[in-house]
């Protein structure tokens, strides 16, 4: 592609820290940015927004446009495809509810996800096998690279419409409320990263994060098939169990292990080795850090929800987000259907 070609210039790949080492070295650099930060306050962060931020209006609004068309489209998915579906195939009412959920969000992640893995796997960017790589080349309103807009584009105005899905369209479970503030906090991070052009490590946050969500809808998807029509289905309780075994591993591999030792590392450390005065180094890597304690609030989620199949508190296996949830009978309606 022609925008795939990154330059490095620093020889062989840094190989990946530790914890340990991460800890170390993040918290030193921190530390020795704080230090050297004579000036820090409001007039340095105006100065830098008005400096390095670099986001037009008509982006804005094409964000915002894509944004109800997502909210359209998904309207028009589950009256047209997704209820007829679930009536098909008489599910129970309370997964017919859920269905349309669940499958929106699935070809939604599937299709970034598998485009992100052919951005960092598939083409000449090195971002992955090598994370610091994404400042090495960092300027101030640099052009973005046209792929890597693409994917902000569609990432950023798909979670403009997860607000307001989360609220009026999906159902209301005990961890929608975090869920709004994990929406909110990724669509702020989304906006500001391309506005400072922190692109690079936002390809990588998309690849690390939405291949579990890929893995959690598919899991789901497949809890509501089981039982369809009265009867109970066993290769659709095989792939629910096996989907949620391959969920658990991804979200410990790919969000508790690569996303601090590949994203945190990059950002809190190796972005001062390469940009020593980089701009807004604490918002950042603060949303970043919050993005992550939220990973592991979900990690215990997850944690529990084994506790009580393991312990035969629960004797078979259902909604990854739902065993615990409010009791709703049903999703909440959209106000466009």
């Amino acid at each position: 592609m022609a925008a795939a070609a990154v330059t490095t210039g620093l020889g062989a790949p840094e190989p990946m820290p530790s914890y340990a080492q991460m800890l170390q070295r993040s918290w030193a650099s921190a530390l020795a940015a704080a230090r050297g930060c004579g000036d820090c306050g409001w007039g340095l962060a105006r100065r830098g927004l008005a400096e390095h931020a670099h986001l037009a209006a008509p982006e804005l609004l094409l964000a915002v446009l894509c944004a109800l068309g997502w909210t359209a489209l998904r309207s028009a998915a589950t009256a047209r495809i997704f209820r007829p579906l679930a009536k098909r195939c008489r599910l129970q009412p309370r997964d017919a509810a859920r269905l349309p959920e669940s499958a929106w969000k699935l070809l939604f992640y599937l299709a970034c996800w598998s485009y992100c893995a052919y951005l960092l796997l598939g083409t000449s960017y090195p971002f992955f096998h090598d994370p610091p790589s994404v400042f090495y080349d960092w300027r101030s309103g640099v052009a973005v690279p046209w792929d890597i807009a693409v994917a902000y584009l569609l990432q950023g105005s798909f979670y403009c419409h997860s607000i307001y899905a989360t609220v009026y369209m999906d159902s209301w479970r005990k961890d929608s409320v975090v869920m709004l503030l994990h929406h909110v906090v990724t669509l702020l991070l989304i906006a500001s990263s391309y506005a400072f052009r922190y692109h690079n490590v936002g390809l990588l946050v998309f690849f690390l994060h939405d291949v579990c969500d890929v893995q959690l809808e598919f899991t789901k998807l497949n809890v509501y098939f089981k039982a369809r029509g009265g009867a109970y289905h066993r290769l659709h309780g095989l792939a629910a169990n096996l989907g949620c075994l391959s969920f658990c591993f991804c979200w410990f591999w790919f969000r508790l292990y690569w996303f601090p030792l590949k994203v945190l590392y990059a950002t809190c450390h190796s972005s001062l080795q390469s940009v020593p005065d980089i701009p807004y180094y604490f918002f950042f890597n603060t949303l970043l850090l919050l993005l992550m304690v939220m990973n592991v609030y979900w990690f215990l989620y997850i944690v529990a929800f084994a506790a009580k199949v393991l312990t035969g508190q629960m004797r078979e296996l259902e909604d990854l987000r739902e065993y615990d949830s409010l009791e709703a009978p049903t999703a909440k309606p959209c106000k466009a259907q």
